[in-house]
């Protein structure tokens, strides 16, 4: 059996002795198996908190997703308080793998409207945050014919522009596998489509041997789809992106940012792979993205 960072993982015991013999090699980021280490080391720093403030409107709808072979999808539309879609520019969310098109405004979640009034009230220009379920399939096409990616573009959009908003000049932002997800999608799309992108711990594999299980079909799907390498897809769009020191994609994602000719904004932090890192992040990721669409 090939010895990958997946089996690895799932199978090497960490003692005590190897936490504090392993202390330096956390600290400079060499150990494998530095996201269970920053965690029980208590280095993943403070959780972050949703803003207490009331958020503007919430709708909420479905769709027959053709791209999504026919299944019924639900979607969410969060605009700033005291305002309207019409005219809006458009940040188009797009959601980790378990989660749906509610997570990104469920205040146990992320909370992103209440991030976005408050960035709203605190001068940053006004935009509207869309979400839609995009299931566990990494927001690209799949063998079963599952395709959210194209769902995203080809249906939501032009229902997003009937309700009046300005799909012509785009941001993106999601987290896990929705980071993955939204650059791949930016780089698809373009400069022409693509006013910035922001990936929150973004789910990286430079290897599909450590891919996550029903991430990618086979390697063929890996290589066709995967971001890594590609970082010339989004020559001109403003990128950030952030991951946490103890996040098991660090890595992957330290790597992916040294691809840039000019390195990304954003950086790595202490944090893990968890709500409470998500939730110190999304205000500046947000207002990265709401000050460019």
């Amino acid at each position: 059996m090939r010895l990958t960072r997946r089996t690895a993982l799932a199978t090497a015991g960490i003692g005590t002795a190897a936490v504090v013999a392993g202390g330096a090699g956390v600290a400079t980021g060499v150990l494998p198996g530095r996201a269970p280490l920053y965690s029980r080391l208590g280095l993943d720093g403070e959780d972050g908190t949703v803003p207490d403030v009331e958020p503007g409107d919430l709708v909420s709808g479905e769709l027959v997703s053709a791209a999504r072979g026919g299944r019924r999808v639900g979607w969410s539309l969060a605009t700033p308080p005291g305002t309207g879609p019409e005219g809006l520019p458009l940040v188009v969310v797009l959601h980790a793998r378990g989660a749906d098109h509610t997570s990104p405004f469920a205040r146990d979640y992320l909370g992103l409207d209440r991030f976005l009034a408050a960035a709203v009230a605190d001068g940053v220009p006004p935009v509207a945050l869309a979400s839609i379920d995009g299931g566990n399939a990494y927001w690209h096409e799949r063998a079963d014919g599952d395709d959210p990616g194209a769902m995203v573009v080809d249906e939501y959009l032009p229902l997003l522009a009937d309700r009046g908003l300005d799909t012509s000049r785009l941001g993106l932002l999601g987290w896990s596998m929705g980071g993955f997800g939204a650059l791949r999608l930016a780089g698809l799309l373009g400069l022409d489509r693509v006013r910035a992108v922001a990936a929150l711990s973004p789910a990286l594999w430079t290897d599909y041997d450590d891919t996550a299980p029903g991430a990618f079909d086979d390697a063929a799907d890996f290589a066709a789809v995967t971001v890594m390498g590609r970082q010339d897809d989004l020559d001109g769009i403003p990128v950030r992106v952030d991951c946490g020191l103890g996040d098991p994609f660090c890595v992957a994602a330290e790597e992916y940012v040294e691809g840039f000719a000019e390195r990304p904004a954003g950086g790595f932090e202490r944090g893990d792979h968890d709500r409470g890192y998500w939730r110190r992040l999304a205000g500046p990721q947000l207002r990265f993205v709401a000050e460019r669409v």
